[in-house]
């Protein structure tokens, strides 16, 4: 057993406070991930701050924005009219994204921060972790790789992002709003995340200490379609080989509006711009999609066990890109 404290904070305020003055201090709000990797011994912190109680639970629209509180649960979300008649992508993307038991626990701001399933990662026993241990190397890159990422990843680090939601809200614009010992902030969530070639160790810019208090969505305009899709092992509750977040606006046959997002594949919810300036002004047919999700994979990094998901991502966003844009296979 190893002794931990555990304090449960009355405001905002106090949680930032608390854990900003510990360097061994960690919040917790659902723990769906947190405790397993504490189990593990992966994660040893000194003290938990409990943010459960704290009023960061609503669910608001204004105007073409809809904000949501870090609080809030998946399945909360989920069920929430606006989300299904406006971005109907993040949907989907929540309920693919966990059980109905996990849903019912895990908050959005936790799954924003989840960490990596890499096998090694998650086993002490595997001394090369450059996340673990920074300089250590990558056990990853020289072993077994399937639920590995292609972008965004060098030989220091091929871990990829888990989260489904992640994936939707990156294409959305989706922006993070933080409250740190300094005051607040807002981070676009394209900007929120660093790739794992960029700095294995740190995944975000979140400082030590500071809390995701809500997330601003904007709201698809007028006549946008969306959808996600997922491919795994097994129908069942499972993390992505490859995902794809779409959103789109077509006009007379021709791509008006577009946003992209895929999983599975990126160190981080990966922002497919290069996809979205292809679809741009484009004609709305398969050719033009199979052509634009050529753009999706260029620069990939692969081991032979993630090699596949070049052509796996491909064609996960051209069905994808199909299926909202109403175009026959």
């Amino acid at each position: 057993m190893r002794a931990l404290e555990y304090v449960r904070a009355a405001d905002p305020g106090e949680a930032v406070r608390l854990v900003s003055g510990d360097p061994q201090a960690a919040f917790l709000a659902g723990g769906t991930t947190q405790l397993d990797l504490m189990k593990d011994g992966v994660l040893n912190p000194g003290l938990l701050v409990d943010i459960t109680r704290l009023p960061l639970h609503g669910i608001e629209p204004n105007g073409e924005m809809l904000h949501v509180g870090s609080l809030v649960t998946m399945e909360e979300l989920a069920a929430d009219p606006v989300v299904a008649a406006r971005i109907p992508l993040v949907r989907e993307a929540l309920l693919a994204g966990a059980s109905t038991q996990l849903r019912n626990m895990a908050t959005i701001g936790g799954n924003l921060l989840q960490r990596p399933r890499c096998r090694y990662f998650r086993d002490p026993a595997v001394p090369q972790c450059n996340k673990r241990v920074p300089g250590s190397g990558c056990a990853a890159v020289e072993n077994t790789a399937r639920m590995h990422a292609i972008l965004g990843v060098s030989e220091r680090c091929i871990a990829a992002h888990a989260s489904d939601v992640a994936v939707a809200l990156v294409a959305l614009d989706a922006v993070v709003r933080i409250q740190g010992v300094s005051g607040r902030r807002a981070v676009p969530l394209t900007d929120f995340y660093r790739t794992a070639s960029e700095s294995p160790e740190r995944e975000n810019v979140l400082a030590h200490g500071e809390l995701i208090t809500g997330v601003d969505i904007p709201l698809l305009p007028a006549g946008a379609r969306s959808g996600y899709l997922k491919v795994r092992d097994r129908a069942s509750y499972e993390f992505a080989l490859t995902s794809a977040a779409v959103a789109l606006v077509v006009s007379d046959g021709v791509v008006r509006h577009a946003r992209v997002g895929l999983g599975g594949v990126g160190s981080t919810p990966w922002r497919a711009w290069g996809v979205e300036r292809e679809l741009s002004d484009a004609p709305a047919d398969r050719a033009t999609f199979r052509q634009a999700a050529e753009s999706a994979v260029r620069g990939a990094w692969t081991v032979p066990g993630t090699a596949f998901k070049v052509e796996l991502a491909q064609r996960t966003l051209v069905r994808a890109l199909q299926t909202v844009a109403g175009v026959a296979a």
